[in-house]
């Protein structure tokens, strides 16, 4: 990544504020983010990790600021653009993997490409035979969640996030529910996306350990950038 780069996010002077006492979850971020970057935004529960995750997903709004995504203003758009961007540009990673019970592990992945009328089912079910087969959950195409393990449940989780192939990863906490194995392989995969040609890595997490696979670590607390 060169440092030359132009950002593929911006983010400026952004606050948020909740509820009618005006708790201050942000105050006056900013930060550039370059393309293929991986990072780790790390600090204690209640540092403002996850807000500046919700406002960069499109899922909040900021009470002031802008950000920018190759140049252009996301804050402010209608709502139908703000679900076409995000089906578009943005991948999510949870803690909790948020996949649907009823659904296969295919069908799962799925869901992305199944919001574009415009891709053919052909193409669709080749997009996803690919990204199961890249991050190894090839032969559970046909499980249901329940009959996987929590490491394998972050693979599809993954899967899904990255099949629509989009800009930025956005991942919350991925291996807080996961064993130290697993979170392990869970951080190699990511880090293995990361990098020249791949998308941006956005990752909150608390952990040292996991912080340290990312390139670049982004230190918060109190709303604020500490560190970086």
């Amino acid at each position: 990544m060169s440092a030359s780069s132009q950002p593929v996010i911006e983010i400026q002077n952004l606050h948020k504020q909740y509820g009618e006492h005006q708790v201050n979850a942000l105050k006056g971020i900013n930060l550039s983010i370059q393309p293929g970057e991986f990072v780790a935004l790390m600090g204690p529960s209640g540092c403002g990790k996850s807000t500046l995750l919700n406002i960069l997903g499109t899922i909040d709004q900021p009470s002031q600021g802008q950000v920018l995504f190759h140049g252009a203003p996301i804050v402010g758009k209608s709502e139908k653009e703000l679900t076409d961007f995000r089906r578009r540009e943005l991948g999510f990673i949870f803690q909790f993997f948020n996949l649907l019970s009823t659904l296969t592990v295919q069908e799962n992945v799925s869901l992305p490409l199944d919001l574009d009328d415009r891709l053919p089912e052909a193409e669709r079910q080749k997009k996803v035979s690919a990204i199961l087969d890249k991050v190894g959950m090839s032969h559970r195409a046909d499980f249901f969640p329940s009959q996987l393990s929590g490491g394998e449940m972050q693979r599809v989780a993954i899967a899904r996030a990255l099949v629509h192939q989009p800009k930025v990863i956005l991942a919350d906490e991925p291996t807080g529910n996961l064993d130290t194995e697993n979170g392990g392989a869970i951080l190699e995969l990511l880090k293995g996306l990361a990098g020249e040609g791949g998308p941006i890595i956005l990752m909150a997490t608390h952990s040292e350990e996991a912080a340290a696979c990312a390139h670049r670590i982004v230190r918060m607390r109190d709303g604020q950038i500490r560190h970086e």
